[in-house]
């Protein structure tokens, strides 16, 4: 049931890319501290949030028209204002009434929005920038003051309780979207523990009466930790690709905001414990943008178009993983113009990768495709695209002695072709069985891929196939449930199941695969 529900929302929030949903959680919060400012409830003033938030997006947005006009990309709207919008919350507002007014203020959050958005091109490696933006706009701005005090610096007034609530709310439909739950919910546990210890010793070495209770409220609500962990922790640009590796640069930027060391005059904590965190991901893998040039599209199912392209450099992967493609173009939707596709070609193919996605003909009635799939349909062979990053757990386990199911839904049956091609390019011999689920049997793609790999494979198609390859047979028209799933696999209790497709149809699947020894899931939102 929790899985299914999961996967259930998921689906409805996969219908905004992660960047408009960041975008759109910011803003809320925004709101939300804008009309709490009216009766003193946060720091700033109403004019001071409108002051400081027009002077951030002015000053990341200069920067980034003129980089963009240097490096000749299209400029990314959403991304300049998720950086100006972070930097609200993070920087100290310019004071505009009382005894402490100084123009230094002013251009101090100026200088912060455009390093922010000028580290996006400067510190950089291939093309992909290393830290944070809005952190290192923050950090530089903190390093400035230490010789000009009045310049201003970071003071996460984003970390009081009469937000606590707003920020956790937007911040868990955040990192639903990018299933980075475990990760920030980890880094929250440890930057809290460590708080409080921290706090303790402080205590004790005062000689003050320790209240636990008041304590654990303080570093829990009156922190930066849950905003810092769901809007800049969180975003995939700066994590590594696996999540064991998260988890790991998880744990060290929550001990170093927990518990800020401090070097000369500043201390490591908050925005500086993430850039060491960002270099510790950096450290795992080098992360780079890839660039692609599209060999050759085809049409291999009457809804499935097929992508070919060629890396122009050596690129890493495993089979299983997804990559992030950008497709730069006017007008872009709220799904934005970078999308995730599963890799459906083999490590031992490269430079050659392959994508696949659906493409509904307009003339079967279907809902208008998104901006991105339409700029997509129209780039040419010959053009060369931008990976932005390779990421994903979804990949076989290293024990090649454990048997194996994989349930593949519709376009789901990406990553397992991948998967398969390896094994079979390796020689590796597995024990798996493949349940295929498709609308209609002429949706069945890469099927003679998989029958070369020699993989079992049970279909689900409400018409019988005309033809099938060796090893293969029709399911009868059953509908797959627990039943029929149970009836294709009478070993399921001792496989390791996994699944990927739509996060609806998984939702409705999961149940079913509650008898297997464990389950693995993929979910894709779609294009």
């Amino acid at each position: 049931m929790v899985r299914s529900g999961w996967n259930r929302v998921l689906a409805v929030l996969g219908r905004l890319s992660m960047y408009r949903l960041v975008l759109f959680a910011l803003v809320g919060i925004a709101v939300i501290a804008f009309a709490l400012s009216f009766a003193g409830l946060v720091v700033p003033s109403p004019l001071e949030m409108i002051v400081s938030l027009g002077i951030l997006i002015v000053a990341c947005g200069l920067v980034d028209l003129i980089a963009h006009r240097i490096v000749g990309h299209a400029p990314h709207l959403e991304s300049t204002l998720i950086t100006a919008l972070i930097l609200l919350f993070v920087l100290r507002p310019p004071a505009l009434e009382g005894d402490f007014v100084t123009p230094l203020a002013f251009v101090g959050v100026a200088v912060a929005g455009a390093v922010a958005a000028a580290s996006k091109y400067l510190l950089v490696w291939r093309s992909r920038h290393i830290f944070n933006p809005a952190a290192v706009g923050a950090a530089v701005l903190t390093i400035i003051s230490i010789w000009v005090p009045d310049i201003g610096g970071s003071s996460w007034w984003v970390g009081t309780p009469v937000l606590a609530i707003p920020v956790i709310v937007f911040g868990l439909a955040v990192l639903w979207r990018t299933e980075k739950l475990r990760v920030v919910a980890l880094f929250v546990v440890v930057a809290v523990v460590v708080a409080f210890a921290r706090t303790l010793v402080q205590y004790q070495s005062a000689g003050l009466d320790v209240d636990v209770a008041a304590i654990t409220s303080s570093v829990l609500w009156s922190s930066p930790f849950l905003f810092l962990g769901a809007f800049m922790l969180s975003e995939p640009l700066t994590l590594p690709p696996r999540r064991w590796q998260q988890l790991i640069v998880a744990a060290v930027v929550g001990a170093l905001a927990g518990w800020p060391i401090f070097v000369g005059e500043i201390s490591l904590g908050q925005e500086r414990a993430l850039l060491i965190g960002n270099l510790v991901a950096f450290a795992f893998a080098l992360r780079a943008a890839v660039r692609l040039t599209l060999v050759n599209r085809a049409l291999i199912t009457p809804t499935t178009r097929l992508l070919t392209f060629r890396a122009k450099r050596p690129i890493n992967f495993m089979a299983g993983q997804y990559l992030e493609l950008d497709v730069p173009h006017r007008r872009s939707d709220a799904r934005g113009t970078r999308r995730e596709f599963s890799i459906a070609s083999a490590p031992e193919d490269l430079p050659i990768v392959r994508v696949a996605f659906r493409e509904f003909p307009a003339d079967q009635g279907a809902t208008p495709p998104s901006s991105f799939k339409r700029a997509l349909g129209e780039v040419d062979e010959g053009a060369t695209l931008a990976v932005t990053g390779i990421w994903g757990d979804f990949v076989l386990p290293a024990k090649t002695e454990e048997p194996l199911l994989m349930v593949a839904a519709g376009i789901g049956v990406t990553p397992f072709v991948s998967q398969l091609r390896h094994l079979h390019a390796v020689g590796q011999s597995r024990d798996v069985v493949m349940i295929y689920v498709a609308s209609t049997a002429s949706e069945l793609a890469f099927a003679d891929e998989i029958e070369q790999t020699a993989t079992p494979v049970v279909v689900f198609t409400r018409d019988e196939p005309s033809v099938l390859p060796a090893h293969w047979k029709w399911a009868g028209g059953a509908r797959l449930d627990a039943t029929t799933l149970h009836d294709a696999v009478p070993d399921l209790s001792a496989r390791h199941a996994y699944i990927s497709g739509p996060p609806r149809l998984i939702a409705d699947l999961a149940p079913a695969l509650a008898q297997a020894r464990s389950t693995v899931t993929d979910a894709f939102s779609g294009y």
